[in-house]
């Protein structure tokens, strides 16, 4: 099949691409740098492309032939502004919409679509109720047009080698010699990079999957706290974790975002932690994935270099 990665070269991106190709399909990932993506060009049936997805004619151009269109885009911050932000409601709720229906005029036989597990239009940040809104943007263009030629995946936190999530901890553990923490006492349920593409591909030619929403979590529920404890362990930097009130962290997220570039975190971030990031289900075996523990992958790519 002919597939177009909507955020291809990110680190899920890259994951799906390659597998993808291992399966003999033909791949195009779009991207507004294209250095960006070259890394992905050692794949044999990878076209990489600059355009803008966020333009309409671009966007046409890149949906019309294909037969499945993965849309992986996803931002953790976004500027001030109501209900989401400005940024959230660009990447999170106008471009799944402008997606759906580029993929319902080009007659587009499927589109996968990565959610984020939590999302809902009550909840407490402005990210997963922005989530959530991207899903309902989905479900009303496939309704009207009578089609249910689309799936959303829910992921928990994702991890595996170069993720942002263990590896971010990790660093701070080598020049910190304590790791104060706000919602240290949060839940997550983290999955393995992998476990999400094998069930974004596994279900992506599947009856069964069509209009369907998939929940993605791994085999074991931990704490933030928990989670910071084990990467600085596992880096060869074990550290204490000392949990701040969100009060206190509140403080310290708005320094974090008066600070040039990305936050480290955000008080939208730390919105997020108001809520647990578990599954309350098993992951559907119709996925045919067997979630991986986090103990048998993390400390591997966390090893300090000898």
């Amino acid at each position: 099949m002919r597939v177009l990665v909507i955020g291809g070269a990110g680190f899920l991106g890259r994951q799906i691409v390659g597998r993808l190709v291992a399966q003999g399909h033909v791949v195009h990932v779009p991207t507004r740098q294209y250095q960006h993506g070259r890394a992905l060009l050692v794949h044999p049936t990878v076209t990489v492309m600059q355009a803008n997805i966020h333009d309409d004619v671009d966007l046409n151009r890149l949906v019309a032939g294909c037969d499945v269109v993965i849309n992986l885009v996803g931002i953790l911050h976004s500027r001030p502004g109501q209900p989401f932000g400005p940024d959230f409601e660009r990447a999170h709720v106008q471009l799944p919409k402008r997606i759906a229906q580029a993929c319902l005029a080009n007659g587009t036989k499927r589109l996968m679509h990565v959610s984020a597990l939590g999302a809902d239009v009550q909840a407490p940040s402005g990210y997963l109720r922005s989530k959530a809104a991207g899903e309902q943007a989905i479900h009303a263009a496939y309704q009207a047009a009578g089609n249910d030629g689309f799936t959303i995946f829910r992921p928990s936190v994702v991890f595996g080698p170069e993720d942002q999530f263990m590896n971010m901890f990790a660093r701070l553990a080598r020049f910190f010699p304590v790791l104060p923490i706000a919602g240290a006492k949060a839940k997550m349920q983290p999955v393995f990079v992998m476990d999400v593409a094998e069930a974004i591909l596994n279900s992506m030619s599947q009856p069964w999957a069509c209009g369907q929403t998939f929940e993605l979590a791994g085999p074991r529920v931990y704490t933030l706290g928990e989670l910071v404890e084990l990467a600085a362990l596992w880096s060869g930097h074990p550290r204490p974790v000392l949990p701040l009130p969100l009060s206190i962290g509140r403080m310290q997220a708005f320094f974090f975002e008066c600070l040039p570039g990305e936050p480290l975190m955000s008080r939208d971030n730390l919105a997020s932690l108001t809520v647990d990031n578990i599954s309350h289900a098993p992951m559907n075996p119709l996925l045919g994935i067997v979630p991986t523990a986090l103990e048998s992958i993390a400390p591997v790519y966390l090893k300090p270099a000898v």
